[in-house]
């Protein structure tokens, strides 16, 4: 039998691989808006099921704060998901990170109301990916020719 030969380049650890297949997933979606919607959205269900003593209002505050919760956490997974329902999503998690103000216990302490807004607008502002860096300012692309050289301007 004839001994291996080691490869010359090593080829990168499982968790390096696990690492750069997730940034790569985690920055074609708006990961970040959708984090922050489901955060705010479990702090909101969070303090109806809280004890009795830590819970502001009993009644249909705690049922709202569940409901909100609840729908909160859903645009979150909506919004990860499904990056083209970016927009409703956003809009829908920023109306109910309002709306959980008055209708819950002051919107999981505010915490989780603003937690909701900042996530549903980062979703909702979020695009795919960076526009071209134009090579020359100032020059329309009619203008550039192939190879960087500009065409004279016609009289």
């Amino acid at each position: 039998m004839a001994p291996e030969t080691p490869p010359t380049a090593k080829s990168p650890a499982p968790a390096a691989r696990a690492r750069t297949a997730f940034r790569t997933w985690r920055r074609s979606r708006p990961f970040w808006g959708a984090l922050w919607t489901g955060l705010g959205g479990f702090v909101i269900l969070f303090l109806p099921l809280a004890p009795l003593g830590r819970i502001l209002q009993v009644g249909i505050g705690g049922v709202a704060g569940m409901a909100a919760g609840a729908l909160l956490m859903a645009m979150a997974l909506l919004i990860l998901l499904m990056p083209g329902q970016r927009y409703a999503a956003g809009i829908v998690a920023v109306v109910v990170g309002v709306a959980s103000f008055p209708l819950t216990n002051l919107g999981g302490l505010v915490i989780g109301m603003v937690l909701a807004v900042l996530g549903g607008s980062m979703a909702f502002g979020w695009l795919p990916e960076r526009p071209e860096r134009r090579a020359g300012r100032g020059l329309s692309p009619r203008r550039r020719r192939p190879g960087g050289k500009t065409a004279e301007p016609a009289a």
